[in-house]
């Protein structure tokens, strides 16, 4: 049985670019399958936070870069001010799942936001991003301009809000082990590991008597 582990994350989290190289490296080889999911931190009409800002600075300063240089990541704090909203980008993530390009999607945009400072708020922007992963432009474009995937979006914001109970990303639901904040490969590893353990029968399955007994 395939074990589904869940990210929730914002493309706008570092911490959330962070998270990815730990849990790749975690799932090698392993009967695993992932999806990220969204969750915004500050959904519009909320004010987002400025990277000239006291607060984001002390963050990346004190939290932020000394974890990605330790990790061995390049990161950088953006200087697209205020930081864009992320709804847009996320519709796109809708229709990039359904082309089954979910996962590759997700990693583009971080990496766009956190290495090359690209304004994910912008519709021509991101329809570049998606673009350069194989979607269809136009269709993309389109989707995200008759917002498309907007119903679908909201679905999967109250979701995590409301029912998976998120407060902060990343979080990892992995199997029924919900945990928040970025997590070491061996970390990762062993609570796979348990998860696996926890899905597996343990009794052999399909036996049966017949009707001249065992």
């Amino acid at each position: 049985m395939t074990l589904k582990i869940k990210v929730y994350s914002d493309y706008v989290c570092p911490f959330c670019f962070l998270a990815e190289k730990p849990l790749e490296e975690a799932i090698k080889g392993k009967d695993v399958e992932v999806e990220w999911m969204p969750y915004e931190l500050r959904p519009y009409p909320n004010e987002t936070l400025k990277p000239e800002g006291n607060y984001l600075q002390n963050t990346w300063k004190q939290s932020v870069y000394p974890m990605a240089e330790q990790m061995g990541i390049q990161i950088v704090l953006p200087k697209v001010s205020p930081q864009p909203y992320t709804h847009l980008a996320f519709e796109g993530c809708q229709y990039a799942k359904e082309k089954g390009k979910g996962n590759e999607y997700n990693d583009r945009m971080l990496r766009a936001f956190f290495q090359e400072e690209q304004d994910i708020g912008s519709i021509d922007v991101l329809t570049k991003l998606a673009g350069e992963i194989g979607l269809d432009q136009t269709e993309y474009r389109e989707a995200l301009e008759t917002r498309k995937y907007k119903e679908v979006h909201r679905k999967a914001l109250k979701h995590a809000y409301n029912e998976v109970d998120i407060t902060a990303v990343p979080t990892f639901v992995i199997g029924d082990t919900k945990v928040a904040g970025v997590r070491s490969k061996d970390t990762l590893e062993q609570l796979i590991k348990e998860e696996i353990g926890r899905q597996k029968p343990d009794f052999p399955e399909g036996m049966a008597c017949g009707v001249d007994g065992c």
